[in-house]
């Protein structure tokens, strides 16, 4: 087989950075706002990632639209992976970041002692292919946890998170020039995008409230899979033309449109999208708007943005500020409202109305979880509680109504 895998140049970057944005928010899409949960999210995207990794072992040469595709998958499944172990399983991020790292370790070790190579320019065999496929996921589930790891106990936020995961992007850069360097400081980078991308992804999507640019989740995972289409299509057109002239597709010689200057010259085009058509977004959107993220009716007339649910019309919200969370007076305002429904036995409007505390809550987290990680987590438990509650199968009043309990006073805790 000819190498299986792209050159890495500057598009190959471009779009690995913006992939992992797109695979990371449209997980959360699936198992949030379309309502499928973790388990069926999890089950679907895996399947998916199956086929995909299956079409890519039967071609027998680099084909871009299948060897991205399956990075994209890689993304939603290596940050699942780690979410699982966190969240479902209760492994901290300092076990599961170790855990990760002596696994890649391990595919490592034992690449290199059966091709005794760790080279990416000669991924021709089944073998090979396989060894490159275990470390790429790999990276992504360690670069989730080492990069949740680091914004929490650094506190350190997306805004800082994007200047300190892009300059250690930048160094690691300088290293793979270094011939001696260039095996190490590859997978370095490699794992490093993912933090990096998911900073960048969150200064964009967040609230304005929060941080962030304001932009949401959707207008930015469509801008970011806008600009993966375009230059992936480029590499697919420009790759097609070099195998029918006879040149070589992967080493980018030999064919007009391939080469150094050209690839530069897309990626070039690629951030100058993200970045323009961003900021053009972002124009006259004011601080916590419904243009600023996907919005969802709330049941009782209110409307939910990324920083929460407004105050329905006529309505007195119940101001709640923590000293380091900051403004909670959105979410008072629905667990309000669902504890009322729930107290007056109106269980499935109750079941209806909380789904805008889970979109909010979730759209929110990237922007309030790094201000105060304890708090957060001792709120998101007591909100899981509750969809739990709600969501049984057959729902106790009683049970619902005890959760509902332990969510307000998981919410004024930081104030008593």
């Amino acid at each position: 087989m000819a190498n299986k895998v792209p050159t890495v140049t500057a598009i190959f970057w471009v779009v690995k950075i913006l992939s992992t944005t797109v695979g990371e928010t449209f997980a959360d899409y699936l198992a949030v706002n379309v309502g499928l949960g973790p388990a069926v999210t999890d089950t679907l995207v895996f399947a998916v990632l199956a086929v995909a990794l299956v079409a890519q072992w039967r071609t027998r040469q680099y084909t871009p639209w299948t060897y991205w595709l399956c990075v994209v998958l890689v993304s939603i499944s290596g940050t699942q992976i780690t979410d699982f172990l966190t969240d479902t399983l209760g492994v901290s991020l300092y076990a599961s970041t170790a855990l990760f790292a002596v696994i890649l370790a391990v595919v490592f070790v034992v690449w290199y002692r059966q091709e005794m190579t760790l080279s990416i320019t000669a991924i021709n065999t089944p073998r090979r292919e396989a060894f490159y496929w275990a470390a790429i996921l790999t990276t992504f589930a360690l670069g989730t946890a080492a990069g949740d790891l680091a914004t929490e106990a650094l506190n350190l936020g997306f805004r800082n998170g994007s200047l300190i995961f892009g300059g250690a992007f930048l160094v690691t850069l300088a290293l793979w020039r270094v011939q001696a360097w260039q095996v190490l400081a590859f997978w370095a980078a490699y794992i490093l995008t993912r933090p990096m991308g998911a900073s960048i992804g969150d200064l964009l999507t967040q609230d304005r409230t929060l941080g962030g640019l304001g932009l949401g989740a959707n207008r930015t995972s469509f801008l970011f899979f806008a600009v993966i289409v375009a230059l992936v299509a480029r590499e697919q057109v420009v790759s097609t033309r070099a195998r029918r002239a006879g040149a070589d597709p992967v080493a980018g010689k030999g064919s007009p449109g391939l080469g150094r200057r050209s690839d530069l010259v897309w990626a070039a085009a690629g951030i100058a999208a993200v970045v323009g058509f961003g900021s053009w977004l972002s124009i006259g959107v004011p601080k916590g708007t419904p243009a600023a993220a996907s919005t969802v009716a709330g049941t009782a007339g209110t409307t939910t943005t990324a920083h929460g649910p407004a105050a329905a019309p006529g309505t007195k919200a119940r101001h709640v500020v923590s000293a380091k969370l900051g403004d909670l007076t959105s979410f008072a305002v629905i667990v309000d409202d669902v504890n009322t429904k729930t107290v007056n036995g109106d269980l499935a409007g109750a079941k209806k109305r909380i789904k805008d505390l889970e979109v909010a809550w979730d759209a929110a987290e990237a922007g309030l979880k790094p201000r105060s990680p304890k708090d957060w987590h001792a709120l998101d438990d007591a909100i899981d509680g509750a969809l739990t509650a709600l969501r049984a199968g057959s729902p106790k009043q009683a049970d619902c109504t005890a959760a509902m309990r332990a969510l307000e006073s998981a919410l004024n805790q930081p104030h008593n």
